[in-house]
């Protein structure tokens, strides 16, 4: 049985093999390609726990450390920093301070969730991200408006039906460019409002796939 830790960026990741009594086994730099993590880890004894950081690409290296047979220990990135409490800061210190942590018995992990779940996961977050776009969206038009001394009263949404037809009133009061620019704006927004339409935010809204 070894310690086996991960220092992974966007093209590679730096592996540390180390006993469970201490000492460097190997340390080697992994290129990221389909398959090359689980073929680094064939080559240590089955069931080690290896420790990858919450990095942004770590479902497919977790993916890839259970198909190796090893068990992924998915680590709490910032409390890990302040608990190795390293001055410099290298992929190998990275590296060898989580072994070190995984054999005092310390190192703060997080909960994986299954495959299944991470897939749903998109679809709340990709909702979100649309509604963030459409804030901004709007947040721009009302302060395009304000540049000229502009509003609609008669309504509080602006972006609802009546809204809309009284804005298209007010844009014809505005300069030819930035009546344009605002009107590309308000193209911009139906469009992310459809995307949110169609996004169901929830794996139970989907359609069944046809067999």
């Amino acid at each position: 049985m070894e310690y086996i830790a991960f220092d992974s960026h966007k093209r590679y990741t730096l592996a540390s093999v180390e006993k469970l009594s201490g000492g460097q086994l190997c340390e080697m730099r992994v290129a990221h390609t389909p398959g090359s993590i689980q073929e680094f880890l064939s080559r240590w004894t089955a069931g080690c726990p290896v420790a990858v950081e919450t990095v942004g690409n770590w479902y497919w290296i977790v993916d890839e450390i259970e198909k190796a047979g090893m068990l992924p220990r998915l680590v709490h990135a910032r409390k890990a920093k302040l608990m190795m409490a390293m001055v410099n800061k290298t992929d190998k210190l990275d590296a060898r301070g989580l072994n070190r942590l995984q054999r005092c018995g310390t190192l703060p992990t997080v909960w994986i969730a299954s495959g299944e779940l991470r897939d749903q996961r998109e679809l709340p977050r990709t909702r979100m991200a649309f509604s963030r776009t459409r804030t901004r969206l709007k947040n721009r038009i009302h302060a395009t408006l304000a540049k000229y001394a502009l509003s609609v009263e008669q309504v509080s949404d602006l972006f609802g039906k009546k809204g809309r037809e009284l804005l298209q009133q007010v844009l014809a009061q505005l300069p030819p460019h930035t009546r344009f620019a605002t009107e590309q704006l308000l193209a911009q927004l139906d469009t992310v409002e459809q995307q949110i339409q169609l996004n169901p935010g929830s794996a139970r809204s989907l359609p069944l796939p046809l067999n």
